[in-house]
């Protein structure tokens, strides 16, 4: 609310989010946040301790509900570690989500699906800033992965035996040094080529928007000398 300019003050903030009904805040800071100053809104009589309680009271009791104060035995949850999270069913589900999250905008002359019994005879060139780039695969939500089951467009392509040539064209998202030549030599000698490129974290997040939708750096430019 306070970004918003619907208030001028923590101090506000607090008593009017309180009032309101609203009883968690995702704060960025401990000492300085919204949360600090309810009891200072207290004191001044602008909320009740009743009040209080009625916030906090669904906050433990979803707390309690989900385990968090019963001793490390009974939580059925306490005894995973990776061997579970990692496991192949996991592994597998992981995969069927990512395959079902795939939109395909155009499909032309059907060259799509590549066929893993086909690549074997086919010289791919997986090209681009996202093509063999673990850091860059993920948002900035997401956890910290462990490096032996980050799979890349070329590490997964080598890894069902296709003959694979690699250019990133440029480093990272941002491509401000793009080397056509390392590009073209890679591209010019491949029957496929598959071109990766996109935004990351390094780009844009939560609270950091891009003003427009263009393609970072010199990324347009190296998707179409590929395509030429």
């Amino acid at each position: 609310m306070l970004g918003h300019n619907y208030t001028h003050s923590f101090l506000e903030t607090a008593i009017a989010s309180v009032n309101a009904g609203c009883n968690l805040e995702l704060s960025y800071g401990i000492r300085n946040n919204v949360f600090m100053r309810i009891p200072q809104a207290l004191a001044m009589g602008n909320i009740t301790l009743q009040m209080l309680r009625d916030r906090v009271r669904p906050l433990f009791y979803t707390r309690m509900r989900l385990g968090e104060f019963d001793p490390p035995a009974m939580n059925p949850y306490s005894s995973l570690d990776l061997s579970v999270v990692q496991s192949p069913e996991h592994r597998n589900l992981s995969l069927e989500a990512a395959v079902k999250s795939f939109v395909l905008l155009k499909n032309v002359r059907g060259t799509l699906p590549l066929r893993a019994r086909d690549l074997s005879s086919q010289r791919l060139a997986v090209v681009g800033p996202f093509a063999d780039n673990p850091r860059v695969l993920f948002g900035d939500y997401a956890p910290v992965p462990e490096p032996q089951y980050i799979y890349t467009p070329r590490r997964g392509l080598e890894m069902l035996g296709a003959n694979v040539s690699f250019a990133a064209g440029c480093s990272e998202p941002w491509c401000r040094l793009y080397s056509r030549a390392q590009l073209v030599k890679v591209v010019r000698a491949a029957d496929v080529v598959l071109v990766c490129l996109g935004t990351g974290v390094d780009v844009e997040t939560e609270a950091k928007d891009r003003s427009d939708l263009s393609l970072p750096g010199h990324q347009l430019e190296l998707l179409q000398d590929a395509v030429q």
